[in-house]
């Protein structure tokens, strides 16, 4: 396949290319992801498919290189994803860790991540919302309505928060620990790359985070592709 008929591929899902499945899925998310005027000139670089290397190793040195350092900038705790990052370069080099060893460092960085994406200010609002409403039903006065509606919404939108990242972490943890301790590019296509991405992005831009993380997650992909 030419890079041209890449390219072309990207714009339909149904034609990935099986020998690189995991990178092109990682392709096909970042190019829907940028913005159109930047999509197209970005799938144009991408190297040629035949020369991309057969395994998940462009997708390890992704993460090693590009997506754990622009989750360091903004962590609470830099442990986790140096834990995780040493694995991601060892298995860039062949060497990957059985799925009990993927799974264990995978958990705190993926709730991280999650967390960081969750959208606490629209859970924020809908929750405020709602309680001022049912506090007026009530009988509260406006300030009453307010106060309780804060507190509500401050505690169910951090609960939320706190739950999904929990959820996903465990669900998306365990699909990826197979994936990768067993270098497996379909069963890594399967856990919806893209979503990961698209997590990754609003972890990292909201609401103090890298502007433009998604120009650094594509020319990081880039990098990863062409490292062999």
């Amino acid at each position: 396949m030419t890079t041209r008929a890449f390219l072309d591929a990207l714009r339909t899902p149904a034609a990935a290319p099986t020998a690189t499945a995991g990178p092109w899925h990682l392709a096909l998310a970042v190019h829907a992801h940028l913005p159109p005027t930047a999509a197209d000139a970005w799938a144009a670089r991408l190297p040629d498919p035949a020369t991309i290397p057969t395994g998940l190793r462009p997708v390890h040195r992704w993460h090693a290189d590009t997506v754990l350092p622009l989750l360091a900038r903004q962590a609470p705790e830099p442990e986790p994803l140096a834990v995780l990052g040493a694995l991601h370069r060892a298995a860039a080099q062949g060497e990957t860790a059985d799925r009990d060893t993927w799974r264990a460092a995978l958990g705190p960085v993926l709730r991280y991540v999650h967390d960081a994406a969750y959208d606490r200010a629209g859970a924020y609002a809908e929750g405020f919302t709602g309680a001022r409403d049912y506090a007026t039903a009530n009988g509260f006065s406006p300030a009453e309505a307010d106060a309780y509606a804060r507190a509500y919404a401050e505690s169910s939108s951090d609960t939320n928060a706190r739950a999904c990242a929990d959820a996903h972490a465990r669900a998306l943890g365990d699909a990826l620990a197979v994936a990768y301790a067993q270098d497996d590019q379909r069963a890594y296509a399967d856990t919806w790359p893209g979503a990961q991405l698209r997590a990754v992005v609003r972890a990292t831009t909201a609401p103090d985070g890298e502007p433009h993380a998604i120009l650094r997650l594509a020319e990081g992909l880039l990098a990863a592709l062409a490292a062999d």
